[in-house]
């Protein structure tokens, strides 16, 4: 294939040794653009991707110049390799480290009493968060917030408990050979970054820029002084904030330039895609492939059915089941099996150690927090998948899911969705249109809605741009009746 004039600007931009940011639209070929100045170079470089798989898939196409891991990689052969003994560890349930580390007791902060189980899960969940920060020691704002304690200060408070047992946790995670918390590789990646490491490459190719974990950020941005740095992303695809992730193309100091050719999708995709690029107020546009022939249409019998949240994806998966479909589920259903049993715990009036329920004495009491409490919204649509088809129900769904290569149809959640495709997709009904986007029923005028929020907008871009020949909107199909006409499609076509 012939470089575009994009891909031949990024390629002059790198051979003149600037550092660059990338910013690559869906389906741009980015990976393909970063092997084209590879394979320009004799200088040895890194590639850093961001999980295992998309580095196995690099290595096979990139040159023998460029070596292509995981930064826990990195680390695990820098001092990970140390700690092998602990990595291979037995589970064992937080409330006995929490025991182990002294944490015995039960406090009472406000009107609630905080178990000890509670509190020890509290303080393993504080080291996990200052692990994925650049920070240097555990202070209170990596103490996590738990619902019913979500005023300043009786999270304070939280913090005031759970901040020694944490300090003590980091401590223990120190010792290479023995301790009481389970070591992980994201504590080895850690303990690396702190050594202020130096990575030996003339050049380093971040991958995922837009979803880059601040600790992998603050290693690698600390090699400016002896090597090249090329960031790859799409800002537009940075959906992982809720969870600590950074958007480092934004701020970097270096050339910017953009991979706006998608190669996935024709042009009627590409203004769909534009029309939520708009609402993000992303700093690019896409361009369709005249050859590539993508239709937006109802798809009867999808290859993937994207949702936009876990509970969604489980009404998918049984609502197909039921229509006799074999259903994988991407990312397996672990996390809605644990949310599931501890609802079961619950309707039977038994407290759950669920780190999102711990704090509800009965199925009652969750009911009206999510009903009532506007903290309380997104845990809705579990209640209402509960009460709808019973725990057993969903529990039996789950034991039934198949695997990706044996299924009919994937259910994923737009999240799980990113980096993947697939030939025809359906978007499910449970992405919420705007509030106030709706006609009266007496005067059947619309009120102003409210603003489309840029986070949802970034979701909505990453599910339409998963299809390679069909999309049926379906649960986002609103945008075409949203009435700031601002955004029709002759405004936001795609760039010639």
């Amino acid at each position: 294939m012939n470089p575009t004039d994009e891909q031949t600007a990024a390629a002059d931009a790198f051979h003149a040794g600037h550092h660059l940011a990338l910013q690559a639209g869906a389906g741009t070929g980015k990976t393909t653009t970063l092997a084209i100045l590879a394979r320009a170079t004799t200088r040895r470089g890194r590639y850093l991707a961001y999980n295992r798989a998309i580095a196995q898939d690099a290595r096979t196409r990139f040159p023998d110049t460029v070596q292509c891991k995981t930064a826990h990689a990195l680390a695990y052969a820098a001092v990970g390799h140390r700690y092998t003994s602990r990595l291979n560890a037995p589970r064992r349930p937080a409330w006995q480290t929490g025991q182990a580390l002294g944490l015995t007791k039960a406090v009472r902060i406000g009107d609630r009493e905080i178990s000890q189980r509670a509190l020890s899960n509290a303080a393993l969940r504080t080291v996990a968060r200052f692990c994925h920060t650049a920070d240097e020691a555990i202070t209170r704002h990596h103490v996590p917030r738990l619902r019913g304690l979500d005023d300043c200060d009786l999270h304070a408070q939280l913090a005031a408990h759970v901040l020694p047992f944490a300090r003590k946790a980091w401590a223990d995670l120190q010792h290479p050979d023995d301790g009481a918390v389970r070591f992980d590789h994201d504590h080895y990646l850690k303990i690396w970054a702190l050594t202020r490491p130096r990575i030996q490459a003339d050049f380093l190719l971040l991958d995922e820029a837009q979803d880059t974990n601040p600790v992998v950020e603050q290693i690698f941005l600390a090699q400016r002084g002896h090597a090249q740095l090329v960031l790859v992303g799409d800002s537009a695809q940075a959906i992982y904030h809720w969870r600590g992730a950074k958007d480092v193309m934004t701020g970097f100091d270096g050339t910017h330039l953009t991979l706006s050719q998608s190669f996935r999708f024709g042009a009627e995709l590409a203004r769909e895609a534009n029309r939520w690029l708009h609402f993000a107020d992303a700093p690019i546009r896409l361009t369709g492939t005249p050859a590539v022939p993508t239709e937006l249409g109802p798809v009867t019998q999808p290859d993937a059915v994207l949702c936009r949240t876990n509970v969604g994806a489980m009404a998918q998966v049984m609502t197909l089941m039921a229509a006799g479909y074999r259903v994988a589920l991407a990312g397996g259903g672990d996390s809605l099996q644990a949310l599931t049993l501890a609802a079961r715990d619950l309707k039977q009036g038994r407290r759950t150690h669920h780190p999102e329920l711990i704090l509800f004495p009965s199925w009652g009491d969750l009911q009206d927090y999510a009903a009532h409490d506007p903290a309380g919204r997104d845990l809705q649509p579990l209640v209402n998948l509960v009460d709808t088809h019973g725990t057993d129900a969903i529990l039996t769904a789950v034991a039934r899911l198949v695997p990706e290569s044996h299924a009919q149809v994937t259910v994923s959640t737009a999240h799980k969705a990113k980096g993947r495709e697939w030939p025809r997709v359906l978007i499910a009904d449970d992405f919420a249109r705007p509030q106030n986007d709706t006609p009266d029923e007496q005067t059947s005028t619309a009120t102003a809605p409210d603003p489309i929020d840029d986070a949802e907008a970034r979701l909505a871009y990453v599910a339409v741009t998963r299809t390679r020949q069909r999309l049926d909107l379906g649960g986002l199909s609103w945008i075409h009746d949203h009435p700031d006409k601002a955004h029709s499609p002759s405004q936001v076509a795609s760039p010639a």
